[in-house]
Formats: C-alpha cells, sequence, structure tokens
C-alpha cells in the first residue's frame, strides 16, 4: 500500500471518528472539501503544511495521520 492510500483511510477514519463530513474538516482546516476529498481518495500528496492544519483540525499529532 501507497503512503498516499494509507494517508487516505486513516484521514477518512480519523474525520468519520469524530463524526464530521468533510466540507466540516475542510472548514476546520481551512481547506477546501476538494482537497480534502482528493486527500482522502489517495489522489493527493499534501504539503507538510496540509499535514499540519489537518492535524490540528482533528486533533491528532502530525505523525498519527502518516503512521
Amino acid at each position: 500500500m501507497t503512503k498516499q492510500k494509507r494517508l487516505a483511510m486513516k484521514l477518512k477514519q480519523l474525520r468519520a471518528a469524530q463524526g464530521i463530513t468533510q466540507e466540516a474538516l475542510a472548514k476546520k482546516a481551512r481547506l477546501t472539501q476538494v482537497h480534502i476529498a482528493r486527500l482522502e481518495s489517495g489522489n493527493h500528496d499534501p504539503t507538510l503544511g496540509t499535514l499540519q492544519r489537518l492535524a490540528k483540525a482533528l486533533k491528532v499529532l502530525v505523525g498519527e495521520l502518516v503512521e
């Protein structure tokens, strides 16, 4: 499994566990819903800044997203 696919699965899992939509996560992370959808489909490679925003929005460490 690629790093992108692992990130996609983890991101979906964390978002679902918190019961929030892609749109709500996008708003919290100051990203677009399309960007979240691309990340969750494994079709986009995020920057460190994007990972930091997502981690903050999900209240997890960046390492939890990429482990």
